[in-house]
């Protein structure tokens, strides 16, 4: 039997599990170009097709490979962006984190907040030793929010993937568990 989603509380966020419900706002934000063009996705075009998007969070949280939280404002309770690992690997304590936010909320400090309270919650209950990130070059608000939050920038990934009919080079970053606790602590 699958655990119960774990639910994170911030000053002033709760991230919560997202449901088929949140598809209407998510779809907010998801067909907002200025959103994913650094998501290596284009704009959705329907709430049906942001069901896919809840489903792949389903997914990955089912076979063990990532899990994704909805961000929601406490006051508010709507789906205002997503946060979480993708490419967990329990052997090597390790995954990948990523976010995106709807651009209504963008220079709040939210995605910020968000991103703290989600590495925290790798350190402490998912045993994570090293968190990674990995930003599109041109993507200077992720880069500078990762660097701010003491990710080290290991370099770059050349032709990494290959996303909406190009390849895309990607700015590996890192941040291990003994790394700048002191700072994340303080922010």
């Amino acid at each position: 039997m699958r655990s119960s989603f774990p639910l994170i509380e911030t000053d002033r966020l709760i991230l919560r599990e997202v449901l088929s419900s949140d598809a209407p706002d998510m779809w907010t934000y998801l067909s907002d170009e200025k959103v994913v063009q650094h998501m290596g996705l284009p704009p959705f075009q329907s709430v049906q097709e942001v069901q896919g998007e809840i489903d792949w969070y389903k997914e990955i949280r089912e076979n063990g490979s990532g899990i994704r939280w909805g961000i929601t404002l406490k006051d508010e309770g709507k789906v205002i962006g997503s946060c979480g690992f993708l490419n967990l690997h329990p052997k090597h304590f390790r995954a990948e984190v990523g976010f995106e936010l709807n651009r209504e909320y963008w220079g709040q400090g939210i995605a910020g907040e968000a991103l703290d309270a989600v590495v925290n919650h790798g350190f402490t209950h998912l045993n994570l030793e090293r968190i990674e990130a990995l930003i599109i070059p041109e993507n200077d608000a992720s880069r500078k929010l990762v660097e701010k939050k003491g990710f080290h920038r290991e370099g770059l990934l050349r032709h990494y993937e290959y996303t909406c009919g190009q390849f895309d080079d990607l700015l590996m970053f890192s941040l291990l568990k003994g790394d700048n606790k002191e700072k994340r602590d303080e922010v």
